[in-house]
């Protein structure tokens, strides 16, 4: 259903059901090279993290989202291209650069925590 109530536990709005999609594309036929982008089960976090990562590109003259209710873990990105590349283009795109932005932050944060872990000399948390 994806609202949350009393006996709901939180990330269970994040699972898809078996007929969900994570992403859905609509051709905004009003504004030329435009589309919008559903994502179900999906919050700001990573509608403001692609959104941000999407504006550094040159190519892209708008993008924005919105949730349309609190209730629901649901966002739409709409995405404007001058025409160099789609929509759909330009977000496979930012998100390749996003899994790999994430891939170098996961590493050298490991990498920083076992070094600070070795100079403690007990091994334990702290």
């Amino acid at each position: 259903m994806g609202i949350l109530t009393e006996t709901t536990e939180r990330f269970e709005l994040f699972l898809l059901g078996e007929d969900e999609k994570k992403c859905s594309e609509e051709t905004d036929t009003r504004t030329p090279n435009s589309s919008t982008f559903t994502f179900m089960k999906e919050d700001h976090t990573l509608a403001n993290m692609i959104r941000a990562h999407l504006l550094k590109d040159p190519h892209i003259l708008f993008a924005g989202y919105k949730i349309p209710h609190p209730l629901f873990a649901k966002f739409e990105l709409r995405i404007q291209t001058d025409g160099e590349s789609t929509p759909k283009e330009a977000l496979i795109t930012c998100c390749k650069a996003l899994v790999a932005d994430l891939a170098i932050l996961s590493r050298e944060f490991t990498k920083e925590y076992e070094l600070r872990k070795m100079v403690s000399g007990d091994g334990t948390d702290k």
